[in-house]
C-alpha cells in the first residue's frame, strides 16, 4: 500500500469515530423526478461480482435453511442467484452444484441470462455460487466445487478483515481457474473494504452483526449498522482512496424490498437475503405442522448452538440464535413482490437501473419520529 493511500485511510478513519452510524430505519429516499411511464421499464440487472451478473439483484443466503441447490435452482430461474450453503461433506457440496450445473445446460435458461455486453463484462455465464471456508480442508472443497461446475466462490466468514481470510485469497488465487470470481466478507470498514480489494477479492459482502438470528453484536459489542457499513465499503473509489470499482453485497438486516432499495441506493449491486427466504418450499428443511394446523420450517443462524450441534461443530462462541417461522409458500411469491417494490423504488428516484439508482438517488436521516411516521400507525 502507498503513502497517499495509508495517508487517506488515516484521515478517514479519524473522521470515522465522531460519525453517527446509520441503519435501515434511519433513513428514508428522497422522491425525485421521473419520467418513467411503466415500472415495466426499469431493469433490474446488476452486478455480483467482478466478472458475473445477475438479472434480479437478490443472493440467497448461504445458510443450512436457506439454500441448497433446491433454492439455488429457483434463484436462477428467477434472475437471482443462490449460495450453497457448506455446512455439509464436500462430496454432498459437489453434488448439489452438480444439480444447480444441470439445470442450467438448459438452453432455454441460458437464452433467458442472455446480457448484452455493453451492460456486462466479458464474461457472459450463468453465476452458480457456492460457499467455502479458511481451513486447509477448504482448499480441497473449493478445488472440487469449481470440477463441478461452480464458477463464484464465497468465503464465508463472520469477520472478514482477517489474516486467515488473505491467505485463503493468495492459495486460491495460485490454483483455480482466472474465470473463478472470489467474494470475500463479511466486512463493515473502509479499511477492510480497501484490503480485501488489494488482496485481489472479486466481490465484496459487506455488514457484521445485523442478521435476524445474529448475536454477534450482543456476545462481542463488535459490528456497524449496516448502511453506515455500506457507505463505507462502497464510497472508497469516490474518496480517492484506490480500491477500484468490486461490487458489493449488502449482507444482513434486510426485512423488505425498502430496505433492499436503501442498500442499492447507498451503492450496493446486490443484496444477500437470509430471513425473507427462509421457510419457503424451496428454503432446506421439513415443513412442520401444529395442532392449530400452522405449517411452519426451522430457520437458524450460522453460529447458532443448533447449526453448529447438528454439523458436529465446536459448540463454542455462539453468535446465533434458532427459530421457527410460518411456512411461506414458494420462493417465487417472495421475489415477485421484491422485484414490484424494488421497481417502484427506481421509479420514484426516475432511476431505470440500478447503475443509475447507485449514482442518482439521495436520503435523508429521519428522527424516531419519522420512523413511526413511516409504518402505517392508525392499525
Amino acid at each position: 500500500m502507498n503513502h497517499n493511500i495509508k495517508k487517506g485511510q488515516q484521515k478517514l478513519k479519524n473522521s470515522f469515530m465522531n460519525m453517527k452510524a446509520l441503519t435501515y430505519d434511519d433513513i428514508l429516499l428522497v422522491p425525485q423526478y421521473s419520467d418513467i411511464e411503466s415500472r415495466s421499464h426499469i431493469d433490474l440487472r446488476t452486478k455480483l461480482s467482478r466478472n458475473y451478473g445477475l438479472l434480479t439483484p437478490y443472493v440467497a443466503s448461504c445458510m443450512d435453511t436457506v439454500c441448497d441447490s433446491r433454492m439455488a435452482i429457483k434463484m436462477m430461474e428467477l434472475g437471482g442467484v443462490g449460495c450453497i450453503h457448506r455446512f455439509m461433506t464436500i462430496e454432498e457440496q459437489c453434488n448439489e452444484v452438480t444439480k444447480v450445473k444441470k439445470f442450467m445446460d438448459d438452453n432455454r435458461m441460458m437464452e433467458k441470462w442472455k446480457i448484452d455486453d455493453d451492460w456486462h463484462t466479458n464474461i457472459l455465464e450463468i453465476p452458480i455460487m457456492a460457499a467455502i471456508g479458511v481451513s486447509k480442508h477448504d482448499i480441497e472443497r473449493a478445488l472440487y466445487l469449481v470440477e463441478c461446475g461452480a464458477n463464484v466462490l464465497l468465503i464465508d466468514v463472520a469477520h472478514g478483515h482477517h489474516k486467515n481470510v488473505r491467505l485463503m485469497l493468495e492459495k486460491l488465487f495460485n490454483i483455480l481457474p482466472r474465470y473463478i470470481d472470489i467474494i470475500a466478507g463479511n466486512i463493515s470498514t473502509l479499511e477492510s473494504a480497501v484490503d480485501l480489494c488489494e488482496w485481489g477479492a472479486d466481490g465484496l459482502r459487506v455488514g457484521i452483526g445485523g442478521g435476524s438470528l445474529c448475536t454477534t453484536r450482543v456476545q462481542t459489542g463488535h459490528g456497524i449498522p449496516n448502511i453506515t457499513s455500506i457507505i463505507n465499503c462502497v464510497r472508497a473509489e469516490e474518496r480517492n482512496i484506490g480500491i477500484g470499482t468490486i461490487p458489493v453485497m449488502a449482507d444482513g438486516g434486510i426485512r423488505s424490498s425498502g430496505d433492499i432499495a436503501k442498500a442499492l441506493a447507498v451503492g450496493a449491486e446486490c443484496v444477500m437475503l437470509g430471513s425473507l427466504l427462509a421457510g419457503t418450499k424451496e428454503s432446506p428443511g421439513n415443513i412442520v405442522e401444529r395442532l392449530d394446523g400452522s405449517l411452519y420450517k426451522r430457520y437458524r443462524g450460522s453460529a447458532s448452538l443448533e447449526t453448529k450441534s447438528t454439523h458436529n461443530q465446536s459448540t463454542k462462541h455462539i453468535e446465533g440464535e434458532s427459530t421457527t417461522i410460518p411456512f411461506k409458500g414458494s420462493v417465487s411469491y417472495i421475489v415477485e413482490k421484491l422485484n414490484d417494490g424494488l421497481k417502484s423504488a427506481l421509479s420514484y428516484s426516475g432511476c431505470r437501473t440500478i447503475k443509475e439508482f447507485n449514482k442518482n438517488a439521495e436520503w435523508v436521516e429521519i428522527t424516531n419520529s419519522g420512523m413511526l411516521e413511516s409504518k402505517p400507525h392508525l392499525l
